[in-house]
């Protein structure tokens, strides 16, 4: 067990990582070598693993983070990265400049405005942005105002939207991406294995402003349905067994 005093040095952010790292290394080259990449903004740095981890494979890399101790940390482990204190929720985020890469690990979740700040990534990103988070567990472009503990690996204000993959996808493409994508094969943790009700716990996207022709990534698609506040269940699963039970009742109820 970690003796580490911060909640990132710990044993279930390890386990985390690994999964998640060997996503990045599959779809990093190939990135790179599409878009020509060279820079590149770790949005929610933390105390600056996945910084490193760019800058490791060619890329300048600026970090930022909201919170002050996090950047202090990060800088006295990586003196040759660039890392600075930014809210990521404050429109004045773009006046960093552009960036070929923003990356965006495990924060869109923690935050009050998801949506504004994919329309900052959009601005910032000239090429691509990598996304990944935790996901509500609904087929619709649902989102859900959820209370947060008060740990230090949480979001400013404790108070987060957490937003589904349709949801995900849906901000991406309306903010100015052109492809939209899913790993061909998502990271080897179980949040990311979808479970018995039908929907995985975390999720990672790729998104692109051109469009981008890789084996390791899918483009999403999600049936394209009419929706309406009346129809929507954001709170009731439909897909895997506990969606089939929902809509055998639905259909019984509604004869």
């Amino acid at each position: 067990m970690s003796s580490s005093p911060w909640v990132f040095d710990q044993a279930h952010y390890d386990a985390l990582n690994a999964g998640r790292e060997e996503t990045v290394l599959q779809l990093l080259p190939d990135l790179k070598k599409q878009l020509n990449l060279r820079t590149a903004l770790d949005l929610g740095c933390g105390l600056g693993h996945y910084s490193e981890l760019l800058h490791k494979h060619g890329l300048r890399v600026l970090g930022v983070d909201g919170r002050p101790e996090n950047v202090q940390e990060a800088r006295r482990r990586y003196p040759h990265i660039d890392f600075r204190v930014a809210d990521a929720e404050d429109p004045a985020l773009v006046e960093l400049g552009g960036f070929d890469l923003v990356f965006c690990f495990g924060l869109l979740y923690h935050l009050e405005n998801p949506f504004r700040v994919i329309r900052s990534i959009a601005q910032l990103a000239s090429q691509a942005s990598l996304m990944e988070g935790i996901v509500y567990p609904s087929a619709e472009p649902a989102m859900v105002l959820l209370d947060e503990n008060t740990g230090e690996d949480q979001g400013l204000n404790y108070l987060a939207f957490y937003p589904s993959e349709a949801c995900l996808a849906k901000m991406i493409r309306s903010s100015g991406f052109v492809g939209c994508y899913n790993p061909i094969s998502m990271p080897a943790h179980p949040d990311y294995q979808i479970g018995r009700n039908g929907f995985r716990r975390r999720s990672v996207f790729a998104a692109s402003k051109v469009a981008l022709v890789m084996s390791s990534l899918r483009e999403w698609s999600n049936q394209s349905v009419e929706l309406h506040p009346w129809n929507l269940v954001p709170l009731s699963p439909i897909r895997g067994i506990s969606g089939k039970v929902y809509r055998f009742l639905e259909n019984s109820f509604s004869r």
